[in-house]
C-alpha cells in the first residue's frame, strides 16, 4: 500500500493529533509496500491450504442452525472507508441486540462458541485481506457507530487497513471481563475498553515494521494456544503503564 498525501486525507483526519503518526508512516514507504505484498501472497496461500478446514466449518454451521454461513456486516477500514466484512456466522440468524457480546450470550450458537474460542470465525477475513480491505496486522475493524466516537488521535489508526489481529486483540482477548456486570455493553466498550485498546494501536503505529507484524502474528497463535501468558502480561504492563 502507498500512504496518501496529507492533502488527500479525509478532512476529519487532517488534525494535529494524527500528524505525528502520519509522519512516522510516511518514512516507511518500502515497509508499507512490502506489507501489502506480504498480505497478497500469504492470504492467497492460506486460502488454498485452509479451504478444506473452511469447508468443514461451513458445513458445521449450516447443520447447527438455520441461516447463512457467513456473517456480513459494515465495518470501517483505511481512511474511514466502509466495507462488508467476511466472518463465519457464530450467532443465530438475524440476531439483534448490542454489537458487543456478553459472557454466555444466548445469541451465540453451539458451533459458534467453539469456533469463537479458537478464533476460527475470522478465517474468512483472508478474503478481505486478499482484496485489500484488510491486512494481517492492524487495528481491528470497528462498526461505524464506534468509529463515529473516535477522538482526533484515534483517527490515526485509519491511516492503514483494519487488521485480522493486533496487539490489542491479543491483550484484550477477554475484553468481556472488563465489561462484566455492565448493562449497556456498547457504552461500556466505548468508555472502558476502546481507550485502552487504542493505546496498543498507537504503540503499534509508532513501532511499525514488517518484522513486528510477523512477531504479532506468531504471538496471536501462541496466545490462542495459551502459550505466552507471561509475555503478553509483560507487554500489556509496558504499553498501558
Amino acid at each position: 500500500m502507498v500512504l496518501r498525501k496529507w492533502d488527500k486525507l479525509p478532512e476529519s483526519m487532517k488534525n494535529d493529533a494524527v500528524r505525528p503518526y502520519y509522519e512516522k508512516l510516511k518514512k516507511q514507504t518500502v515497509s508499507l509496500v512490502l506489507k501489502r505484498t506480504f498480505d497478497i501472497v500469504v492470504s492467497f496461500i492460506m486460502l488454498l491450504l485452509l479451504s478444506p478446514v473452511m469447508l468443514v466449518l461451513a458445513i458445521m454451521i449450516k447443520l447447527d442452525t438455520p441461516g447463512p454461513v457467513f456473517f456480513r456486516q459494515e465495518r470501517i477500514t483505511t481512511y474511514g472507508e466502509s466495507f462488508r466484512i467476511f466472518k463465519f456466522r457464530t450467532m443465530t440468524h438475524n440476531a439483534g441486540g448490542p454489537a458487543i457480546t456478553r459472557d454466555n450470550d444466548n445469541r451465540i450458537t453451539k458451533v459458534g462458541k467453539k469456533i469463537r474460542d479458537l478464533r476460527l470465525d475470522e478465517l474468512p477475513q483472508l478474503i478481505d485481506v486478499l482484496r485489500g480491505k484488510m491486512t494481517f496486522v492492524g487495528t481491528r475493524p470497528e462498526a461505524p457507530k464506534f468509529v463515529d466516537v473516535y477522538t482526533d488521535e484515534m483517527k490515526a489508526t485509519l491511516l492503514m487497513p483494519a487488521g485480522i489481529t493486533c496487539i490489542a486483540s491479543i491483550l484484550f482477548k477477554d475484553e468481556r471481563e472488563l465489561m462484566k456486570g455492565e448493562e449497556d455493553t456498547d457504552k461500556a466498550y466505548v468508555e472502558i475498553v476502546l481507550p485502552q485498546k487504542m493505546k496498543c494501536c498507537f504503540w503499534e503505529i509508532k513501532h511499525f515494521s514488517i518484522l513486528n507484524d510477523i512477531k504479532t502474528m506468531f504471538l496471536t497463535v501462541f496466545s490462542v494456544l495459551g502459550m505466552c501468558e507471561k509475555k503478553t502480561e509483560a507487554l500489556k504492563n509496558d504499553i498501558l503503564s
